[in-house]
């Protein structure tokens, strides 16, 4: 079994709504969900001019390898109605692997460590909260003291 961690995110329709429905499909005979973080309200990145946010984090317990999981989380974005039309843009659910154990995996469509997680005060609150002390695979920092380096984003929780 390999511990994960998953940031997920909306800001279309009911978000609260649309973030527990994602919890409870990723929950399946593969992925057990060990904890949820409270939730962050966050302003829109990039492309400003769309609704602010809301994101959290899950601990999540795996038999799947990374690669079959991205394909869980982007199967569960797609049923619920997830329609990619352009980068940063509104979107009813957005579920990234932000860690997979200590692996670090390079594939064409996937990357973990998340890219830009260590960039993300609304990634990093609710990942600090649960587990402050992780090490970053690649920097070895922890998510506490990434977290610290970002505390100038505006984040709320919820």
């Amino acid at each position: 079994m390999t511990t994960a961690y998953l940031g997920l995110g909306a800001n279309l329709a009911d978000r609260a709504g649309n973030l527990a429905e994602a919890v409870r499909r990723i929950a399946s005979v593969d992925v057990r969900v060990l904890r949820v973080s409270s939730s962050w309200e966050t302003a829109p990145r990039g492309m400003l001019d769309q609704p602010w946010f809301l994101n959290q984090v899950i601990e999540v317990e795996t038999d799947l390898s990374a690669v079959h999981l991205f394909q869980h989380v982007q199967e569960i974005e797609r049923e619920m109605g997830r329609v990619r039309a352009e980068r940063d843009g509104p979107r009813l659910i957005d579920i990234d692997i932000l860690l997979y154990g200590d692996q670090r995996v390079s594939e064409p469509d996937l990357e973990i460590p998340h890219p830009r997680m260590a960039e993300r005060r609304f990634v990093l609150e609710p990942l600090a909260e649960l587990a402050p002390g992780l090490r970053h695979p690649v920097s070895g920092k922890t998510m506490q003291e990434l977290l610290a380096e970002v505390m100038d984003q505006v984040a709320r929780p919820v």
